[in-house]
Protein backbone atom coordinates (compact mmCIF):
# COMPACT_ATOMS: atom_id res chain seq x y z
CA UNK A 1 0.00 0.00 0.00
CA UNK A 2 1.60 3.36 -0.92
CA UNK A 3 2.20 5.93 1.59
CA UNK A 4 0.14 9.02 0.68
CA UNK A 5 2.27 12.19 0.60
CA UNK A 6 2.06 14.41 3.58
CA UNK A 7 1.10 18.49 3.18
CA UNK A 8 0.87 21.70 4.73
CA UNK A 9 -1.33 23.66 3.48
CA UNK A 10 -1.09 27.44 4.12
CA UNK A 11 -3.90 30.21 2.94
CA UNK A 12 -4.03 33.87 3.21
CA UNK A 13 -6.67 36.62 3.93
CA UNK A 14 -5.80 40.31 3.14
CA UNK A 15 -8.89 42.32 2.83
CA UNK A 16 -9.95 42.80 -0.70
CA UNK A 17 -12.25 40.31 -1.44
CA UNK A 18 -14.27 38.38 0.11
CA UNK A 19 -14.26 35.52 -2.16
CA UNK A 20 -10.76 34.82 -1.14
CA UNK A 21 -11.38 34.05 2.22
CA UNK A 22 -9.16 31.46 4.03
CA UNK A 23 -12.57 28.89 4.16
CA UNK A 24 -13.43 29.08 0.81
CA UNK A 25 -9.25 28.66 -0.34
CA UNK A 26 -9.16 25.64 2.32
CA UNK A 27 -12.19 23.94 0.47
CA UNK A 28 -10.73 24.47 -3.05
CA UNK A 29 -7.17 22.93 -1.34
CA UNK A 30 -9.16 20.43 0.17
CA UNK A 31 -10.53 18.96 -2.84
CA UNK A 32 -7.57 19.40 -4.84
CA UNK A 33 -5.37 16.96 -2.16
CA UNK A 34 -8.34 14.10 -2.05
CA UNK A 35 -8.00 14.14 -5.79
CA UNK A 36 -3.94 13.07 -5.80
CA UNK A 37 -4.73 11.19 -2.40
CA UNK A 38 -2.58 13.97 -0.38
CA UNK A 39 -3.01 13.87 3.43
CA UNK A 40 -3.31 17.35 4.67
CA UNK A 41 -1.66 17.32 8.11
CA UNK A 42 -0.60 21.23 9.28
CA UNK A 43 -2.58 24.85 7.97
CA UNK A 44 -0.56 28.09 8.41
CA UNK A 45 -2.79 30.59 7.76
CA UNK A 46 -2.64 34.35 7.76
CA UNK A 47 -5.88 36.08 8.08
CA UNK A 48 -6.15 39.45 7.40
CA UNK A 49 -2.77 40.29 6.44
CA UNK A 50 -1.47 41.54 3.12
CA UNK A 51 0.57 39.66 0.77
CA UNK A 52 3.30 42.70 -0.29
CA UNK A 53 5.93 41.38 2.03
CA UNK A 54 6.51 39.00 4.23
CA UNK A 55 6.33 41.09 7.44
CA UNK A 56 3.69 40.69 9.60
CA UNK A 57 2.66 36.99 7.98
CA UNK A 58 3.77 35.05 11.12
CA UNK A 59 2.52 32.21 9.68
CA UNK A 60 4.17 32.36 6.14
CA UNK A 61 7.32 33.00 8.93
CA UNK A 62 6.69 29.89 10.50
CA UNK A 63 6.33 27.80 7.55
CA UNK A 64 9.59 28.89 6.46
CA UNK A 65 11.23 28.73 9.21
CA UNK A 66 9.89 24.94 9.90
CA UNK A 67 10.86 24.33 6.27
CA UNK A 68 14.62 25.63 7.09
CA UNK A 69 15.29 24.53 10.25
CA UNK A 70 14.58 20.59 9.09
CA UNK A 71 11.20 19.98 11.00
CA UNK A 72 9.05 20.04 8.65
CA UNK A 73 6.68 16.28 8.63
CA UNK A 74 5.71 17.40 5.09
CA UNK A 75 6.83 16.90 1.72
CA UNK A 76 4.60 19.48 0.07
CA UNK A 77 2.88 22.74 0.52
CA UNK A 78 -0.83 23.81 -1.11
CA UNK A 79 -1.82 27.08 -1.81
CA UNK A 80 -5.23 28.24 -3.17
CA UNK A 81 -2.94 30.57 -6.17
CA UNK A 82 0.30 32.47 -6.78
CA UNK A 83 -0.83 35.62 -5.57
CA UNK A 84 -2.15 33.59 -1.98
CA UNK A 85 1.79 32.70 -1.78
CA UNK A 86 2.13 37.04 -2.08
CA UNK A 87 1.43 39.88 -4.37
CA UNK A 88 5.50 40.78 -3.40
CA UNK A 89 6.46 44.21 -5.92
CA UNK A 90 9.45 42.54 -7.13
CA UNK A 91 8.27 38.96 -8.26
CA UNK A 92 12.15 37.76 -7.51
CA UNK A 93 11.00 37.73 -3.73
CA UNK A 94 8.28 35.05 -4.27
CA UNK A 95 10.37 32.98 -5.74
CA UNK A 96 12.75 33.37 -2.96
CA UNK A 97 10.60 32.11 -1.00
CA UNK A 98 9.58 29.04 -2.96
CA UNK A 99 13.08 28.24 -3.54
CA UNK A 100 13.80 27.71 -0.31
CA UNK A 101 11.08 25.22 -0.34
CA UNK A 102 12.14 23.62 -2.77
CA UNK A 103 16.10 23.54 -2.04
CA UNK A 104 14.44 21.57 1.52
CA UNK A 105 13.32 18.96 -0.85
CA UNK A 106 9.37 20.24 -0.07
CA UNK A 107 7.09 21.20 -3.70
CA UNK A 108 4.72 23.73 -3.62
CA UNK A 109 1.32 23.79 -5.08
CA UNK A 110 -0.80 26.25 -6.52
CA UNK A 111 -4.21 24.59 -6.17
CA UNK A 112 -6.57 26.29 -8.70
CA UNK A 113 -4.23 27.32 -11.19
CA UNK A 114 -4.36 25.99 -14.42
CA UNK A 115 -0.81 24.85 -14.97
CA UNK A 116 0.92 22.20 -12.86
CA UNK A 117 3.78 23.58 -10.68
CA UNK A 118 6.29 20.84 -12.05
CA UNK A 119 9.37 22.81 -13.17
CA UNK A 120 8.88 22.72 -17.27
CA UNK A 121 9.59 25.40 -19.05
CA UNK A 122 5.99 26.29 -19.63
CA UNK A 123 4.56 25.99 -15.74
CA UNK A 124 7.51 28.39 -15.04
CA UNK A 125 6.93 31.17 -17.57
CA UNK A 126 3.56 30.92 -16.48
CA UNK A 127 4.29 31.26 -12.79
CA UNK A 128 6.69 34.20 -13.19
CA UNK A 129 4.20 35.84 -15.32
CA UNK A 130 1.08 35.22 -12.88
CA UNK A 131 3.71 36.54 -10.04
CA UNK A 132 4.06 39.94 -12.12
CA UNK A 133 0.59 39.99 -12.24
CA UNK A 134 -0.08 40.00 -9.05
CA UNK A 135 2.38 42.95 -8.01
CA UNK A 136 0.79 44.45 -10.55
CA UNK A 137 -2.73 43.91 -9.16
CA UNK A 138 -1.99 45.66 -6.10
CA UNK A 139 0.00 48.66 -7.84
CA UNK A 140 -3.03 49.37 -9.89
CA UNK A 141 -5.31 48.58 -6.92
CA UNK A 142 -3.42 50.82 -4.72
CA UNK A 143 -3.66 53.86 -7.28
CA UNK A 144 -7.61 53.64 -7.72
CA UNK A 145 -7.90 53.50 -4.42
CA UNK A 146 -6.19 56.92 -3.81
CA UNK A 147 -8.13 58.25 -6.99
CA UNK A 148 -11.11 57.42 -4.79
CA UNK A 149 -10.32 58.64 -1.56
CA UNK A 150 -8.92 62.29 -3.01
CA UNK A 151 -12.27 62.10 -4.75
CA UNK A 152 -14.44 62.08 -1.83
CA UNK A 153 -11.89 64.17 0.51
CA UNK A 154 -13.02 67.14 -2.60
CA UNK A 155 -16.78 66.26 -1.96
CA UNK A 156 -15.94 67.04 1.59
CA UNK A 157 -16.04 63.34 3.22
CA UNK A 158 -13.88 62.20 5.82
CA UNK A 159 -11.04 59.72 5.12
CA UNK A 160 -10.09 57.08 8.19
CA UNK A 161 -8.88 58.52 11.33
CA UNK A 162 -9.83 59.11 14.84
CA UNK A 163 -11.86 62.61 14.77
CA UNK A 164 -10.44 64.15 17.73
CA UNK A 165 -10.89 66.72 20.34
CA UNK A 166 -14.24 68.85 20.06
CA UNK A 167 -15.61 66.97 17.05
CA UNK A 168 -17.62 63.51 15.95
CA UNK A 169 -17.74 61.36 13.18
CA UNK A 170 -21.39 61.56 11.61
CA UNK A 171 -22.16 58.63 9.50
CA UNK A 172 -24.52 60.02 5.94
CA UNK A 173 -26.60 57.57 4.14
CA UNK A 174 -26.25 57.57 0.31
CA UNK A 175 -28.55 60.41 -0.10
CA UNK A 176 -26.27 62.44 2.42
CA UNK A 177 -28.86 61.91 5.43
CA UNK A 178 -27.51 61.77 8.83
CA UNK A 179 -27.85 57.80 10.56
CA UNK A 180 -25.98 58.91 13.68
CA UNK A 181 -22.38 59.61 14.99
CA UNK A 182 -19.83 57.11 15.00
CA UNK A 183 -18.23 56.12 18.37
CA UNK A 184 -14.46 55.56 18.88
CA UNK A 185 -13.29 52.53 16.96
CA UNK A 186 -16.71 52.12 15.21
CA UNK A 187 -16.76 51.81 11.38
CA UNK A 188 -19.21 52.21 8.23
CA UNK A 189 -21.00 48.42 7.48
CA UNK A 190 -22.24 49.87 4.21
CA UNK A 191 -20.10 50.35 1.27
CA UNK A 192 -22.03 53.47 0.30
CA UNK A 193 -22.42 55.13 3.52
CA UNK A 194 -20.12 58.72 3.88
CA UNK A 195 -18.52 59.96 7.14
CA UNK A 196 -18.39 64.02 7.76
CA UNK A 197 -16.69 65.25 10.66
CA UNK A 198 -19.36 67.58 12.97
CA UNK A 199 -18.87 69.69 16.07
CA UNK A 200 -18.70 67.47 19.30
CA UNK A 201 -19.61 68.09 22.55
CA UNK A 202 -20.21 71.71 24.04
CA UNK A 203 -18.06 71.81 26.61
CA UNK A 204 -15.12 69.99 23.99
CA UNK A 205 -15.45 73.36 21.93
CA UNK A 206 -15.07 75.61 24.72
CA UNK A 207 -11.82 73.75 25.72
CA UNK A 208 -10.86 73.98 22.13
CA UNK A 209 -11.56 77.54 21.74
CA UNK A 210 -9.95 78.49 25.37
CA UNK A 211 -6.79 77.07 24.33
CA UNK A 212 -6.50 79.40 21.58
CA UNK A 213 -7.17 81.91 23.81
CA UNK A 214 -4.64 80.83 26.29
CA UNK A 215 -2.26 80.77 23.37
CA UNK A 216 -3.02 84.13 21.88
CA UNK A 217 -4.01 86.08 24.56
CA UNK A 218 -2.67 84.63 27.72
CA UNK A 219 0.66 84.12 25.81
CA UNK A 220 1.02 80.22 26.89
CA UNK A 221 3.18 77.66 25.79
CA UNK A 222 1.85 74.33 24.46
CA UNK A 223 3.50 72.67 27.48
CA UNK A 224 1.78 75.18 30.04
CA UNK A 225 -1.50 74.86 28.08
CA UNK A 226 -1.44 71.34 29.03
CA UNK A 227 -0.61 71.22 32.74
CA UNK A 228 -3.52 73.80 32.99
CA UNK A 229 -5.94 71.22 31.39
CA UNK A 230 -4.00 68.30 33.59
CA UNK A 231 -4.63 70.37 36.48
CA UNK A 232 -8.31 70.34 36.23
CA UNK A 233 -8.85 67.02 35.25
CA UNK A 234 -9.42 67.52 31.65
CA UNK A 235 -8.92 64.27 29.43
CA UNK A 236 -8.21 64.02 25.35
CA UNK A 237 -10.68 62.38 23.67
CA UNK A 238 -8.50 59.74 23.78
CA UNK A 239 -8.74 59.30 27.88
CA UNK A 240 -5.29 60.41 28.34
CA UNK A 241 -3.48 63.36 29.81
CA UNK A 242 -2.40 66.50 27.57
CA UNK A 243 0.93 67.10 26.04
CA UNK A 244 2.52 69.03 24.50
CA UNK A 245 1.66 67.43 21.27
CA UNK A 246 -1.64 66.66 21.92
CA UNK A 247 -2.16 70.75 22.48
CA UNK A 248 -0.20 71.28 18.95
CA UNK A 249 -2.73 68.95 17.59
CA UNK A 250 -5.49 71.79 18.43
CA UNK A 251 -3.34 74.63 17.25
CA UNK A 252 -2.10 73.50 13.62
CA UNK A 253 -4.69 71.01 12.66
CA UNK A 254 -7.02 72.42 9.78
CA UNK A 255 -9.92 70.42 10.65
CA UNK A 256 -10.77 72.70 13.44
CA UNK A 257 -11.77 75.29 10.50
CA UNK A 258 -13.24 73.09 8.79
CA UNK A 259 -10.60 72.04 6.35
CA UNK A 260 -10.49 68.80 4.90
CA UNK A 261 -7.20 67.27 4.11
CA UNK A 262 -5.68 64.46 3.00
CA UNK A 263 -2.13 63.18 1.61
CA UNK A 264 -0.21 64.88 4.03
CA UNK A 265 2.06 61.59 4.50
CA UNK A 266 2.15 58.47 2.02
CA UNK A 267 2.38 54.79 2.94
CA UNK A 268 1.56 52.93 0.04
CA UNK A 269 2.24 49.32 -0.92
CA UNK A 270 3.69 49.28 2.65
CA UNK A 271 6.81 51.29 1.48
CA UNK A 272 8.47 53.64 4.06
CA UNK A 273 5.91 56.31 4.83
CA UNK A 274 6.82 59.32 3.06
CA UNK A 275 6.21 63.00 4.36
CA UNK A 276 4.34 64.97 1.31
CA UNK A 277 4.90 68.35 0.43
CA UNK A 278 2.08 70.97 0.50
CA UNK A 279 1.46 71.24 -2.78
CA UNK A 280 0.55 67.32 -3.18
CA UNK A 281 -2.10 67.26 -0.45
CA UNK A 282 -5.76 67.18 -1.46
CA UNK A 283 -8.14 69.39 0.16
CA UNK A 284 -11.79 70.89 0.68
CA UNK A 285 -11.70 74.31 2.13
CA UNK A 286 -15.31 74.21 3.42
CA UNK A 287 -16.07 70.38 3.89
CA UNK A 288 -16.63 70.38 7.83
CA UNK A 289 -18.63 72.91 10.26
CA UNK A 290 -15.85 75.26 11.69
CA UNK A 291 -15.59 75.15 15.87
CA UNK A 292 -12.65 77.98 16.07
CA UNK A 293 -12.09 81.07 14.30
CA UNK A 294 -10.43 80.97 10.88
CA UNK A 295 -8.48 84.17 11.72
CA UNK A 296 -7.29 83.51 14.81
CA UNK A 297 -6.28 79.66 13.22
CA UNK A 298 -4.12 81.28 11.13
CA UNK A 299 -2.85 83.80 13.38
CA UNK A 300 -1.68 80.75 15.92
CA UNK A 301 0.08 78.28 12.64
CA UNK A 302 1.98 81.49 11.82
CA UNK A 303 3.27 81.79 14.71
CA UNK A 304 4.55 78.26 15.43
CA UNK A 305 5.62 77.92 12.28
CA UNK A 306 7.85 80.88 12.74
CA UNK A 307 8.93 79.39 16.24
CA UNK A 308 9.56 76.30 14.39
CA UNK A 309 11.84 77.05 11.24
CA UNK A 310 13.68 73.95 10.24
CA UNK A 311 17.10 74.09 12.07
CA UNK A 312 20.32 73.35 10.49
CA UNK A 313 22.32 70.26 12.17
CA UNK A 314 24.68 73.14 13.78
CA UNK A 315 21.90 74.99 14.97
CA UNK A 316 20.20 72.08 16.58
CA UNK A 317 23.58 70.80 18.40
CA UNK A 318 24.61 74.72 19.21
CA UNK A 319 21.27 74.26 21.36
CA UNK A 320 22.06 71.11 22.89
CA UNK A 321 25.05 72.52 23.80
CA UNK A 322 23.47 75.60 25.78
CA UNK A 323 21.22 73.27 27.80
CA UNK A 324 24.65 70.86 28.76
CA UNK A 325 26.17 74.27 29.73
CA UNK A 326 23.43 75.44 31.66
CA UNK A 327 22.05 72.55 33.60
CA UNK A 328 25.21 70.46 33.13
CA UNK A 329 23.75 67.07 32.14
CA UNK A 330 21.07 66.39 29.52
CA UNK A 331 18.25 63.97 29.25
CA UNK A 332 15.07 63.19 27.22
CA UNK A 333 12.94 64.83 29.82
CA UNK A 334 14.82 67.79 29.64
CA UNK A 335 14.94 68.78 26.32
CA UNK A 336 11.17 68.33 25.94
CA UNK A 337 10.33 70.33 28.86
CA UNK A 338 11.93 73.45 27.22
CA UNK A 339 9.84 74.79 24.79
CA UNK A 340 12.31 76.61 22.63
CA UNK A 341 13.79 73.59 21.79
CA UNK A 342 13.70 71.00 18.99
CA UNK A 343 12.22 67.76 20.25
CA UNK A 344 13.66 64.27 21.37
CA UNK A 345 12.17 62.56 18.25
CA UNK A 346 13.90 65.93 15.94
CA UNK A 347 17.06 65.19 17.56
CA UNK A 348 16.71 61.20 17.27
CA UNK A 349 14.88 61.91 13.59
CA UNK A 350 18.05 64.06 12.33
CA UNK A 351 21.20 62.38 14.02
CA UNK A 352 19.97 58.52 14.00
CA UNK A 353 19.86 58.45 17.70
CA UNK A 354 19.48 61.03 20.65
CA UNK A 355 22.50 58.75 22.04
CA UNK A 356 24.68 60.50 19.01
CA UNK A 357 23.64 63.50 19.66
CA UNK A 358 25.20 63.56 23.10
CA UNK A 359 27.92 62.53 21.04
CA UNK A 360 28.31 65.15 19.08
CA UNK A 361 28.01 67.57 22.04
CA UNK A 362 30.67 65.68 23.62
CA UNK A 363 28.14 64.34 26.13
CA UNK A 364 28.25 60.69 27.73
CA UNK A 365 25.15 60.12 30.51
CA UNK A 366 25.27 57.09 32.23
CA UNK A 367 21.77 56.40 32.03
CA UNK A 368 18.90 57.58 30.58
CA UNK A 369 17.25 59.95 33.32
CA UNK A 370 14.04 60.21 31.94
CA UNK A 371 13.85 56.65 33.42
CA UNK A 372 14.23 56.81 36.86
CA UNK A 373 11.29 57.66 37.97
CA UNK A 374 9.16 55.20 35.82
CA UNK A 375 11.18 52.73 36.93
CA UNK A 376 11.02 53.22 40.55
CA UNK A 377 6.89 53.67 40.35
CA UNK A 378 6.91 49.86 38.48
CA UNK A 379 9.13 48.19 40.62
CA UNK A 380 6.94 49.34 43.36
CA UNK A 381 4.11 48.44 41.57
CA UNK A 382 5.14 44.32 40.66
CA UNK A 383 5.56 42.94 44.02
CA UNK A 384 2.42 44.39 45.05
CA UNK A 385 0.31 43.08 41.74
CA UNK A 386 1.43 39.48 42.26
CA UNK A 387 0.92 39.61 45.65
CA UNK A 388 -2.80 40.40 44.84
CA UNK A 389 -3.04 37.66 42.46
CA UNK A 390 -1.62 35.44 44.73
CA UNK A 391 -3.72 35.87 46.86
CA UNK A 392 -7.33 36.04 44.65
CA UNK A 393 -5.58 32.84 43.10
CA UNK A 394 -5.96 31.35 46.35
CA UNK A 395 -9.56 32.62 47.24
CA UNK A 396 -10.59 30.98 43.98
CA UNK A 397 -9.31 27.54 45.33
CA UNK A 398 -6.47 27.38 43.46
CA UNK A 399 -2.97 26.01 43.97
CA UNK A 400 -0.04 27.68 43.07
CA UNK A 401 3.50 27.35 42.83
CA UNK A 402 5.38 30.41 42.32
CA UNK A 403 9.18 30.75 41.25
CA UNK A 404 10.97 33.26 43.25
CA UNK A 405 13.90 33.83 40.78
CA UNK A 406 11.73 34.11 37.98
CA UNK A 407 8.17 34.87 39.55
CA UNK A 408 6.41 32.55 37.02
CA UNK A 409 3.38 31.02 38.66
CA UNK A 410 2.06 27.44 38.27
CA UNK A 411 -1.51 27.45 38.63
CA UNK A 412 -3.34 23.88 39.48
CA UNK A 413 -0.20 21.62 38.16
CA UNK A 414 -2.26 22.83 34.79
CA UNK A 415 -0.62 25.86 33.08
CA UNK A 416 2.55 28.36 33.56
CA UNK A 417 1.76 32.10 33.94
CA UNK A 418 4.19 35.07 33.74
CA UNK A 419 2.95 38.82 34.43
CA UNK A 420 4.95 41.40 32.64
CA UNK A 421 4.40 45.20 33.09
CA UNK A 422 3.68 47.57 29.76
CA UNK A 423 4.94 51.27 30.52
CA UNK A 424 2.79 53.80 29.22
CA UNK A 425 4.54 55.96 26.43
CA UNK A 426 4.08 58.52 24.07
CA UNK A 427 4.84 58.63 20.62
CA UNK A 428 6.27 62.16 18.72
CA UNK A 429 2.85 63.06 17.78
CA UNK A 430 1.49 62.89 21.49
CA UNK A 431 -0.34 58.76 20.85
CA UNK A 432 0.23 56.92 23.78
CA UNK A 433 1.95 53.27 23.17
CA UNK A 434 2.67 50.36 25.21
CA UNK A 435 5.44 47.43 24.30
CA UNK A 436 4.70 44.20 25.66
CA UNK A 437 7.71 42.27 25.91
CA UNK A 438 7.50 38.35 26.33
CA UNK A 439 9.54 36.29 28.99
CA UNK A 440 9.85 33.43 26.23
CA UNK A 441 12.92 31.82 27.76
CA UNK A 442 10.57 30.99 30.61
CA UNK A 443 8.18 28.81 28.18
CA UNK A 444 4.66 30.33 29.64
CA UNK A 445 1.16 28.77 28.68
CA UNK A 446 -0.24 32.56 29.41
CA UNK A 447 1.27 36.05 29.39
CA UNK A 448 -0.75 38.64 31.68
CA UNK A 449 0.57 41.68 30.29
CA UNK A 450 -0.52 44.47 32.22
CA UNK A 451 -0.74 48.39 30.47
CA UNK A 452 -0.14 51.16 32.63
CA UNK A 453 -1.79 54.11 33.01
CA UNK A 454 -0.52 57.84 32.27
CA UNK A 455 1.17 57.86 35.68
CA UNK A 456 2.80 54.71 35.55
CA UNK A 457 1.86 53.94 39.15
CA UNK A 458 -1.62 51.81 38.34
CA UNK A 459 -2.65 49.75 36.23
CA UNK A 460 -5.12 51.09 33.29
CA UNK A 461 -6.29 47.57 32.08
CA UNK A 462 -4.66 43.58 31.17
CA UNK A 463 -4.23 41.68 28.29
CA UNK A 464 -4.23 38.05 28.91
CA UNK A 465 -2.34 36.23 26.21
CA UNK A 466 -1.74 32.78 24.92
CA UNK A 467 1.52 31.51 23.66
CA UNK A 468 0.42 29.24 21.27
CA UNK A 469 -1.62 32.71 19.67
CA UNK A 470 1.26 35.10 20.55
CA UNK A 471 4.64 33.96 19.03
CA UNK A 472 6.34 37.69 18.58
CA UNK A 473 8.55 38.30 21.15
CA UNK A 474 7.16 41.62 21.77
CA UNK A 475 3.67 43.18 20.56
CA UNK A 476 3.00 47.36 20.34
CA UNK A 477 0.24 48.57 21.33
CA UNK A 478 -2.57 52.03 21.22
CA UNK A 479 -5.37 52.91 22.86
CA UNK A 480 -7.46 51.29 20.23
CA UNK A 481 -6.33 48.07 18.57
CA UNK A 482 -7.35 45.41 15.75
CA UNK A 483 -9.92 42.88 17.04
CA UNK A 484 -6.92 39.94 17.06
CA UNK A 485 -5.20 41.80 19.46
CA UNK A 486 -8.21 43.58 21.94
CA UNK A 487 -10.09 40.85 22.14
CA UNK A 488 -7.55 39.61 24.28
CA UNK A 489 -8.04 42.82 26.43
CA UNK A 490 -10.16 43.16 30.11
CA UNK A 491 -10.18 45.53 32.48
CA UNK A 492 -9.63 43.42 35.44
CA UNK A 493 -8.01 39.86 36.10
CA UNK A 494 -11.75 38.26 37.46
CA UNK A 495 -11.61 36.37 33.67
CA UNK A 496 -7.78 34.53 34.68
CA UNK A 497 -9.34 33.97 38.39
CA UNK A 498 -12.50 32.43 36.72
CA UNK A 499 -9.94 30.01 34.53
CA UNK A 500 -8.22 28.79 37.79
CA UNK A 501 -11.21 28.18 39.18
CA UNK A 502 -12.64 26.12 36.73
CA UNK A 503 -9.27 24.08 36.53
CA UNK A 504 -9.76 23.60 40.17
CA UNK A 505 -13.07 21.69 39.74
CA UNK A 506 -11.88 19.67 36.56
CA UNK A 507 -9.19 18.80 38.68
CA UNK A 508 -11.09 17.28 41.49
CA UNK A 509 -14.02 16.15 39.90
Amino acid sequence: MTTPTRAAVYVRMSTEHQQYSTENQADVIREYAAKRGVEIVRTFADAGKSGLKIDGRDSLKQLIDTVVGGSADFQSILVYDVSRWGRFQDADESAYYEYICKRAGITVHYCAEQFENDGSIASNIVKTVKRAMAGEYSRELSAKVFQGQCRLIELGYRQGGPAGFGLRRMLLDEKGEPKGQLQRGEKKSIQTDRVILVPGPEDEIAVVRRVYRMFLDERRTEREIAGALNAEGVRTDRGAAWTRGTVRELLTNEKYIGQNVFNRVSFKLKKARVRNPPEMWVRDEDAFTPIVDAAAFHTVRGIILARHRRLSDDEMLGRLREILTQRGKLSGVLIDEIDQMPSTASYRHRFGSLLRAYQLVGYSPDRDYAFIETNRLLRTFYPRLTDEVVQALASAGARIERDPETDLFIVNDQFRVSIVLSRYEVTASGSPRWTIRFDRGLEPDLTIAVRMDASNAQALDYYILPSLDVRADRLRVASDNFFGVDAYRYENLDYFFGMAQLVTIEASA
